[in-house]
């Protein structure tokens, strides 16, 4: 198996959740320092002992508990937005590595539940701390609480984040489009979809309440 293949092997191993946990600026940076650098295959908390048992497969090595200097396994968490408290800064849109969160400037955000990997760094940028963490499964963890179809797609929106807010070293070129979409006639205005977005959110959180 060539570098370039075992790194792409590596990276499908890995949940694509973004979250830098590992040290590493994104998923694929850690794929390529474990061919590259020899890094430690026990670095991706999201992927529990599960992923590092993946990895190690892979990477022809023995396996290692997980390092709790990277975190430690658990649930699946999804950031959640307190709107009476959010001022609409717009900083947590450029942090969140999936585009799970949309809002306007000065305007509520709100996170798109199915879209957030849980990768926390929607948290520290906030400046009024309206961001919290909420597990939704369970006591599953790592990649029982994770789909390859949900990695998948995260990967694919990491890939268009990372074009949108200038990050082109961090694109995965298998997952970007050959042209960027464009809207289908009669689609709604971005506004218009933000709006309805919102809306969908206090209503559900009305009914939980």
């Amino acid at each position: 198996m060539t570098g370039a293949t075992l790194v792409e092997a590596l990276l499908g191993a890995l949940p694509q959740t973004q979250c830098t946990r590992c040290g590493y600026a994104d998923c694929r940076g850690y794929a390529e320092a474990i061919v590259a650098d020899g890094a430690d295959i026990n670095r991706c908390p999201p992927g529990g002992q599960d992923g590092v048992e993946r990895l190690a497969r892979f990477a022809g090595r023995a396996v290692l508990e997980l390092d709790p200097a990277c975190g430690s396994e658990g649930p699946r968490a999804r950031a959640v937005v307190d709107e009476a408290w959010c001022i609409g800064c717009a900083l947590c849109l450029k942090a969140c590595p999936v585009d799970a969160i949309v809002g306007a400037a000065k305007r509520m955000h709100t996170v798109i539940d199915d879209l957030c990997t849980g990768c926390e760094l929607c948290i520290p940028v906030c400046p009024v701390d309206c961001i919290s963490l909420v597990a939704v499964t369970g006591g599953r963890s790592g990649w029982d609480a994770w789909s390859p179809a949900q990695a998948d797609e995260a990967r694919a929106r990491y890939a268009l984040h990372a074009a949108r807010v200038g990050t082109p070293a961090s694109i995965d070129d298998e997952t970007m489009p050959e042209t960027a979409p464009t809207p289908s006639i009669g689609a709604p205005p971005r506004s218009d979809t933000i709006a309805a977005v919102l809306a969908a959110a206090r209503a559900r959180r009305a009914t939980t309440r």
